[in-house]
């Protein structure tokens, strides 16, 4: 049964019923069926379903074999709050010292359907320097943080995000072949990083690691990005990534532990 509330004539019902299937799915809950978001809300199947597939046509869910999840469009809603939310808090204080280190831009970022978003970023003045912001978005293909999340899907999940058109305005200088990703993602996955070399933009080079969830699964990617006429490869890869991989490894550690903590003393 529909859960009853007041608010006046100028509520509108529908609108909260499309909050209330957005707010069903947590930690617990990241994957449901219609008939589970249904039960969840209690809304009728017929209602879940239309709101279901309504979110998913805004890009707010995506559905796989009948199995819908949250996408992180939802950051959209209010990117302004993410830098309170647990996760992210804790990964400032290690980001801020791969900056200090690096004295180089560093940001995290989670994947969309195709594309990259911004969702934690410590940056360094640079007079050239692509813009970027909580809540930009990139095509994974040509960013080292694409790479990285892309390397960590399975055929099903890589062929559903590669199929989902691209919300970035920004088009990359190189359009990798299908063979040729696959070739460059195996790589990833097989060193634990990846590199893009003006890929997305001309003078822009970075390398970026996984950060890991509970599950092991890669939930978001930390780079480096630098200026390719002020820093080469070598000393990208030799000096500045091992720090890197170094903030990213503490990173997962502090999720992972977050994970462990009860709810309760989460809030707290």
């Amino acid at each position: 049964m529909a859960r009853s509330r007041g608010g006046g004539r100028d509520f509108v019902e529908a609108l909260a019923r499309g909050i209330d299937v957005l707010t069903a799915f947590s930690p617990s809950k990241v994957a449901m069926t219609v008939s589970e978001v249904a039960e969840e809300t209690g809304l009728a199947r017929p209602t879940a379903r239309r709101l279901l597939l309504t979110l998913e046509s805004l890009g707010y869910v995506r559905s796989t074999a009948g199995t819908y999840t949250l996408t992180a469009k939802v950051l959209d809603i209010g990117t302004a709050v993410i830098a309170a939310q647990d996760s992210w808090d804790l990964a400032q204080p290690h980001m801020r010292d791969l900056v200090d280190f690096t004295q180089e831009s560093s940001s995290m970022s989670v994947l969309d359907g195709s594309d990259i978003v911004y969702s934690a970023r410590v940056a360094v003045p640079k007079i050239i320097a692509l813009r970027v912001n909580i809540g930009t978005r990139f095509p994974a293909i040509a960013a080292s943080m694409g790479k990285v999340l892309l390397a960590d899907l399975d055929p099903d999940e890589l062929d559903t995000a590669l199929a989902t058109p691209s919300q970035s305005p920004v088009i990359p200088r190189v359009n990798p072949s299908r063979a040729e990703l696959e070739s460059k993602l195996a790589e990833v996955r097989e060193r634990g990083w990846a590199l893009a070399d003006e890929i997305l933009s001309l003078g822009v080079r970075s390398v970026a690691a996984p950060v890991r969830g509970p599950d092991g699964r890669v939930d978001a990617a930390l780079n480096v990005t630098v200026h390719a006429a002020e820093t080469s490869i070598e000393r990208l890869t030799g000096e500045f990534l091992p720090r890197l991989l170094d903030a990213a490894a503490k990173i997962t550690t502090e999720w992972q532990n977050l994970a462990k903590l009860p709810c309760e003393e989460i809030r707290q």
